[in-house]
């Protein structure tokens, strides 16, 4: 059985404050994209489930990553059997795209199909918040406005039909922690979910506003300059992903800009 774990963008993101959790409290529009993985996973006869890589390099230990937390859990309550879990990794990581998150809330979705266990998607959000606040979003896979951790979603108005997305990610890869660190919390601000309901497109160049942008943009200025080039080429918003590295820009009219982004990962796609 095979799926496509798809990327996802962030429209603003603000953080509010600290958790008593360790966590922190956000305010983003997550917004799926069609940049996929693509995921296979088959039952096998083995004595032990395997997890094997083609594409980028997956770093860490194979064991340890989240397709297979995703297959243990699932394993821990339904007794599966083995299976034989396949990735072919063309998302960028460290790159607030959210692939490593999309393909472990796939595994939960593909499991469940594999196997016919039954699983709601009300269950399945549960099971994806423990993998991580990211993999929640991709259960549900629609634009939604995230608050709290990221994992508690309002419904959005956002109509995005028809603009082009273009996303360029430089040989940067920037940790989720350290980007936290570098963050001062502020909750008395204009919050990017409502900036975005209420707000017209062509605005929010000067109202929504990334957070992690301005530090890190101190630490890679590269991507300072990767946001301003594709204002230069008719964005009509441009940001960066997350906590980085990706910064895409939406462009009301077709553009291929490959030749200007020889040098990184380049993709673009119309939504």
């Amino acid at each position: 059985m095979i799926a496509f774990p798809n990327a996802k963008i962030n429209l603003g993101l603000n953080v509010l404050d600290k958790r008593a959790d360790g966590f922190h409290n956000i305010d983003t529009v997550f917004f799926p994209v069609d940049l996929c993985d693509i995921l296979e996973i088959i039952k096998t006869d083995d004595s032990k489930t395997s997890f094997n890589s083609s594409g980028l390099m997956i770093p860490g230990d194979p064991e340890t990553n989240l397709c297979m937390q995703a297959y243990y859990l699932l394993k821990d309550k339904f007794s599966l059997p083995n299976v034989k879990i396949h990735l072919h990794k063309i998302i960028p990581m460290g790159a607030g795209l959210g692939g490593g998150s999309s393909d472990a809330a796939f595994t939960l979705k593909l499991l469940n199909n594999l196997f016919d266990l039954k699983i709601n998607n009300s269950d399945l959000l549960k099971l994806a918040s423990i993998l991580g606040s990211d993999c929640v979003f991709f259960i549900l896979n629609e634009p939604v406005a995230a608050v709290e951790r990221g994992d508690r979603f309002k419904k959005t108005t956002l109509d995005l039909s028809g603009y082009q997305v273009v996303i360029v990610v430089p040989d940067i890869h920037v940790n989720t922690a350290f980007a936290y660190s570098k963050i001062t919390p502020q909750k008395n601000k204009s919050l990017s979910s409502n900036i975005i309901e209420e707000e017209h497109i062509k605005d929010w160049k000067s109202k929504l506003v990334n957070d992690f942008e301005d530090p890190i943009f101190s630490i890679y200025p590269e991507l300072k300059n990767i946001k301003s080039a594709l204002y230069k080429f008719g964005a009509t918003y441009a940001s960066m992903s997350g906590s980085g590295s990706a910064v895409y820009g939406l462009f009301k009219h077709p553009v291929d800009l490959s030749s200007n982004f020889k040098d990184y990962f380049y993709w673009s796609s119309r939504i």
